[in-house]
């Protein structure tokens, strides 16, 4: 464990700029023609996420753990997400996935929990620390706990092919709350990578060659639900040689959308889907 006051880069991975698209829904992921779409679940739907960093050597074994989920899916109630955070990039080296955002997003997830101290690897279900994630009784008694509630809101997410001469693809996510809250209601889409690998050459992983699965590499938000709805549409830019292995490998990259309470850090509902080809 690594405690850390607060100091952020960024490290941007994608562009977005918004497009506009159509949006069609159904009850579970499918292709339609060139689109997939998806809709989240009546139940509530566990998002786990993972503050890790390629500096930290006790981050390895998280890291493979939360790779066994990356198959889950909404429907089985677990979607996994891998922020890597940046304040381990000055102990000698530097993580190409973190992102100054996601250092900020553990810290005000803890902040709003009461807790002052982030760490890597730390765990959050539902925008709930966990630190028994790696008991399995543990982590399966609090995945039961929130998908046996019913969902608070709905998410409905498509995915588009990108613009003519361009390489990406298309996201439109809707967002509807269902929360009887007062509380503001934010909106969220990330960007995901699987099958990544770094050969690191320096800090407390130095020699070690590490494997990564559902990555965050694009961050979209927070955009506030006005009267209980929210849409986020943006085109994902990809580097041509990104681009060209995500058509090589099925699966390589997806969305995933949520809606959170801003007032608590509780995620009330999630959808994802892997691009489609």
């Amino acid at each position: 464990m690594h405690p850390v006051t607060r100091r952020f880069a960024d490290s941007p991975f994608v562009r977005a700029v918004v497009i506009l698209a159509a949006l069609a829904t159904s009850g579970v992921a499918q292709a339609a023609g060139a689109m997939c779409t998806a809709h989240s679940p009546a139940h509530r739907v566990a998002l786990v996420e993972l503050y890790s960093s390629e500096g930290c050597n006790s981050c390895p074994p998280a890291d493979h753990w939360l790779g066994q989920w990356k198959d889950s899916g909404a429907a089985q109630g677990i979607v996994p997400l891998a922020l890597h955070v940046d304040y381990w990039n000055s102990l000698g080296w530097t993580d190409r996935f973190s992102q100054h955002r996601f250092t900020e997003r553990q810290q005000t997830l803890t902040d709003l929990a009461g807790g002052h101290t982030i760490y890597t690897p730390e765990i959050f279900v539902s925008g709930r620390e966990l630190r028994s994630w790696s008991q399995p009784e543990s982590f399966d008694e609090r995945i039961h706990k929130v998908t046996a509630e019913p969902a608070q809101a709905d998410v409905a997410l498509e995915l588009a092919p990108p613009a003519q001469g361009t390489n990406g693809f298309g996201v439109d996510a809707r967002f509807t709350s269902k929360a009887a809250t007062h509380d503001p209601l934010n909106a969220y889409v990330a960007v995901y990578e699987n099958a990544l690998t770094s050969q690191v050459r320096a800090g407390e992983n130095n020699g070690a060659t590490l494997h990564h699965e559902r990555v965050v590499r694009q961050w979209i938000g927070p955009v506030p639900l006005a009267e209980g709805s929210a849409q986020i549409r943006r085109e994902i830019a990809l580097d041509p040689a990104d681009a060209a292995d995500s058509h090589a490998q099925a699966g390589k990259f997806g969305v995933v959308a949520f809606v959170e309470n801003a007032a608590t850090g509780e995620v009330l509902q999630v959808a994802e889907l892997a691009t489609c080809h």
